[in-house]
Order: structure tokens, then sequence, then C-alpha cells
């Protein structure tokens, strides 16, 4: 299975997003300069998250489908402690704030 999406970039270029399953492998490609040189490529992580706010292709249903297609794949486990990770680093933060907040209140008595 094959889904290809066109994604428009920060400052509007245009970029292919391929992903493909085969068995339990599933590979997944953009012609970004990051996606190119194997780095984390924000476009392809923004179609797995179900984000079609940079998707210029109009093939939104495909993104459903995408969700279904990594079920199971060799990157499932990976993709879900990235979001795990992603889940505590905001709950650390918000944490963060509010231990700020109440440091501050404590130095104004």
């Amino acid at each position: 299975m094959r889904l290809e999406f066109v994604v428009e970039g920060s400052k509007g270029d245009h970029y292919l997003a391929t992903f493909e399953r085969e068995g339990t492998n599933l590979n997944a490609f953009c012609t970004c300069q990051a996606g190119e040189n194997g780095l984390y490529c924000k476009h392809r992580f923004a179609l797995m998250d179900g984000d079609v706010s940079s998707l210029i292709s109009g093939n939104v249903n495909d993104v459903e489908r995408l969700k279904t297609m990594i079920q199971g794949t060799d990157i499932e486990s990976a993709y879900t402690r990235v979001q795990d990770a992603t889940k505590a680093f905001d709950a650390a933060k918000k944490e963060l704030g509010t231990a700020k907040k109440a440091l501050a209140k404590a130095m104004c008595r």
C-alpha cells in the first residue's frame, strides 16, 4: 500500500510525503531537506498526527487511511513512544509554569 501527499512548507515550498507499507514495514519519505537527510520531518509527523493544515493535494481521506496503515508496523511502537513523550513534556511544561507562578507569588510577600 502506498499513500502520497503534497504538503506546503513554512516558506511556501511544496514537498511530496510518501508512505509505503510492505508487510509490517512502513517507510516514510519526504522531499523536504530534513526528510531527504533522514532527520525529523514535521510534514510526515503532522500527517501521522492527522494534521492536514499543510496538505494541498486534497486527499484528506488518505490521512485517515494513514492512521490505519501505521498499525502493526515496525514504527508503531516508536510513534507511540513519541506521542507519550510529547504528552509527558506538555504536562511537565504546565507543571513548571504553575511552580514558577507559585515561586513568584512567594517572593512578593
